[in-house]
């Protein structure tokens, strides 16, 4: 099983790179597991929405550009269904029956593009609130980790 992770964006702050790179580590002993950074645009202060929108199109682009066409894409936005851990390692375990690779994306500050919505085979959400795409990153990344230990049957703390 491969899962990939598209996200905009670097990771600024250590302790959010250590907590990925940890979570990458543990998860190497059920799939492969990549992330691949795009860069995120500049976005001016008091930008219109005619900007912003302008920005997401291009990072939707860039985006979409690094999708592999075998992939099941997630794209991971507060629209999408609600999921809890149990239900996230029921779609993992399912979906790695038709595919041997899994396309989590996350957007930048403004979200993802509609075109990044539309190509995305499931919307995902891990609740209502509004967390930055960074620790999104990390959250997903434990998210994952968490799916394959319960798919395997192990105990991990609650």
């Amino acid at each position: 099983m491969n899962i990939s992770i598209l996200c905009v964006g670097k990771l600024k702050e250590s302790f959010f790179r250590e907590a990925v790179e940890e979570y990458k580590k543990r998860l190497s002993r059920f799939a492969s597991i990549t992330v691949t950074e795009i860069p995120d645009q500049k976005i001016p202060d008091k930008a219109s929405k005619k900007i912003e929108e302008s920005i997401l199109e291009k990072e939707g682009e860039m985006l979409l550009d690094k999708i592999k066409n075998d992939s099941l894409v997630i794209a991971m936005c507060i629209e999408g269904k609600g999921v809890s851990s149990e239900e996230l390692a029921g779609l993992i375990q399912e979906k790695s029956m038709n595919y041997s690779n899994i396309c989590f994306v996350i957007g930048g500050s403004l979200g993802l593009s509609e075109a990044v919505k539309k190509r995305a085979d499931l919307r995902v959400s891990f609740g209502k609130i509004t967390l930055p795409h960074q620790l999104m990153r990390v959250v997903l990344c434990e998210q994952i980790y968490r799916a394959f230990k319960i798919n395997a049957n192990e105990s991990y703390h609650k």
